[in-house]
């Protein structure tokens, strides 16, 4: 994928952003970036768009910003000489497609259908919108309509809201998610921006979801870390089970066989996402242990160790199951 969706996979989550108002603009674009949302599609369907899209662009060069329910060549251009980075259309409009294509534009089509995938694969694109995405059958239909299709992922849209929004994103073909419920119309009405980032602070947290899965815990020899992990067997009852380099009792302990990572010894953190979990602790300042990060066969980012200790703890992510 190009940096520009590969930037919307790392994000997970794209508002959908209709602005009646160019006053509106900056502060719904600040609401959802404090929010921790770095991204916006902001509608074609207004007056107010265009301008949008502008102010956006230049006063919050760090926002990822696109243009939506883009239905004619000409508003691409607009679209694209006001800031947009990326392009979303509801349907997949040929001559759209192949000019977007023709100029290095990235371009997201609306695909509801086996045949509208083909048509979007002959023009070697690689992400589709999966577009209206509840009323298209949703998740089910998605996994269906993809399984013939290797090399073509989904931003499905339209329907999508904090209940939902995992159920989706769990999908490896699922590279993100486009909706409104954080970026409502009333919101953006009433001024009511702090609610906005509210929102988006929930759907963010909803979406990595973040949980401690065990702690680890540091011992000198074999013996000791066999010795410690009977203790939780024989108090809690904790099921002891050895590994290679520990003992587990039950889920949440571990006891390591030799001093591991950290003064102490290791927490363990789950999250929906291990590549997004760390762009967005990138983003927050965390820095992490490179040489720590294991992959799975596909290549995918699994667990990797943060640089620094918290409480004399290493604390590393790792992939729910």
């Amino acid at each position: 994928m190009n940096k520009f969706l590969t930037e919307i996979s790392n994000i997970g989550i794209v508002p959908v952003v209709v602005i009646d108002d160019i006053q509106q603009a900056l502060p719904v674009a600040r609401a959802l970036y404090e929010g921790g949302i770095g991204c916006a599609e902001v509608t074609f369907r207004t007056a107010a768009a265009e301008e949008s899209i502008k102010i956006i662009s230049k006063e919050m060069p760090e926002m990822l910003v696109g243009a939506g329910t883009v239905l004619t060549v000409e508003q691409v251009d607009r679209a694209v000489a006001a800031g947009a980075k990326f392009i979303v259309s509801p349907g997949l409009n040929h001559k759209i497609v192949e000019y977007c294509v023709g100029k290095g534009i990235t371009i997201i089509p609306g695909c509801a259908t086996p045949s509208d995938i083909e048509t979007a694969l002959k023009s070697k694109l690689e992400v589709v919108k999966f577009f209206p995405a509840e009323a298209a059958g949703g998740i089910d239909m998605i996994k269906a309509m993809s399984a013939p299709y290797k090399n073509i992922k989904f931003m499905p849209t339209g329907g999508i809201n904090i209940k939902n929004l995992n159920t989706y994103l769990s999908f490896n073909k699922v590279i993100a998610c486009g909706g409104s419920w954080m970026v409502g119309k009333d919101l953006l009405k009433n001024g009511s921006y702090e609610t906005i980032t509210k929102l988006s602070k929930e759907a963010l947290h909803t979406m990595l979801g973040f949980e401690i899965k065990h702690v680890g815990i540091n011992t000198p020899d074999a013996a000791s870390a066999d010795k410690t992990a009977s203790a939780f067997e024989t108090l809690f009852g904790f099921t002891k089970k050895e590994h290679s380099i520990s003992f587990f009792a039950g889920s949440g302990v571990e006891v390591m066989k030799k001093q591991f990572l950290g003064k102490n010894g290791h927490i363990a953190i789950g999250t929906n996402s291990v590549t997004r979990a760390v762009y967005y602790l990138k983003k927050a300042g965390a820095a992490f242990n490179e040489e720590t990060a294991s992959y799975d066969e596909a290549g995918n980012l699994r667990t990797i160790y943060l640089k620094e200790e918290i409480g004399n703890f290493a604390v590393h992510l790792v992939e729910k199951k």
